[in-house]
């Protein structure tokens, strides 16, 4: 039976949420310590351990079908690989970084300056993007430290919290990018593959429009039934069920998290009582 190939993180943060969304998607997978390729059990799916800054190239020559990825490495190392779908979780930014005690006032300060990163094409464009040349120096690993040093002048690196910039006595001054894991896609892969890429596609967006929603249960007074429904939203309408008590209803809807503490706030104000609200598994529309 053919199987899509999906080439995941080895290790790390990304490795753990690739293999969550995986298994919220209902795909079990037979991973024992250490492998570096392992099956699902009930999906035509196998999955390739792989380090980070080699799937871009794993993807390009089809050994791969599709790759869970931070998109900030597809920017650096695969521009010409596609995004099917973008995945909400691992979220960073690329940034330029000075030490805390350099005054900084544009990007035209990294003017003949020397940056260590390990992104320099994605330096390069930003730079060139502003007319500025600048050294780069090349680091695989901690960037952090080169400035303490007297490697570099400044760095470039992937930025979260910025905790690890201020534990080296560094600030934040350019955000050249943001960035999230995403789905990306093997120019080469087959017709075959591609429709059961489109299955895992459909088990994704379910996965990912649920994290995005709440289910909302309430109680209200038939006589404020109607301003309480104006204020709601629903995957089509709001559902009102009568409840035993004569004069009062019940009603049920799927609010998006964003806006989830607003619009609680005017349900009360409105009337609604006894509001219950439950996370949402899978959402198909």
């Amino acid at each position: 039976m053919t199987k899509i190939r999906i080439a995941i993180q080895k290790s790390g943060r990304l490795n753990e949420d690739s293999l969550m969304i995986l298994k919220n998607c209902g795909i079990s997978i037979d991973n024992g310590k250490d492998q570096l390729k392992a099956s699902a059990r009930n999906f035509p799916l196998e999955v390739f351990y792989l380090r980070n800054g080699d799937i871009p190239q794993y993807l390009r020559d089809g050994v791969v079908d599709i790759a869970i990825i931070g998109e900030n490495v597809l920017i650096e190392k695969g521009e010409d690989i596609s995004i099917a779908e973008k995945l909400g979780f691992s979220k960073c930014k690329v940034s330029l970084a000075v030490p805390k005690s350099v005054k900084y006032t544009s990007v035209h300060d990294f003017e003949g300056k020397k940056i260590a990163t390990s992104y320099p094409n994605t330096v390069q464009m930003y730079l060139d993007k502003h007319g500025v040349k600048a050294d780069l120096h090349i680091i695989n690993g901690s960037v952090e430290i080169a400035p303490n040093i007297g490697l570099a002048d400044a760095i470039c690196d992937i930025v979260s919290s910025g905790s690890t910039l201020f534990k080296n006595n560094l600030k934040e001054v350019e955000v050249m990018l943001t960035s999230e894991a995403v789905l990306a896609v093997s120019p080469k892969i087959s017709e075959e593959r591609r429709e059961i890429l489109k299955k895992l596609q459909f088990r994704i967006q379910s996965v990912l429009q649920a994290r995005q929603s709440k289910y909302v249960l309430l109680n209200a007074p038939n006589e404020k039934l109607d301003a309480i429904l104006r204020l709601l939203p629903g995957m089509r309408s709001p559902t009102v069920l009568p409840l035993a008590e004569e004069g009062w209803s019940s009603v049920h809807t799927v609010i998006n998290k964003d806006k989830f503490w607003e619009v609680i706030d005017e349900l009360k104000a409105a009337g609604a009582e006894g509001i219950l609200v439950c996370p949402i598994e899978k959402m198909v529309l």
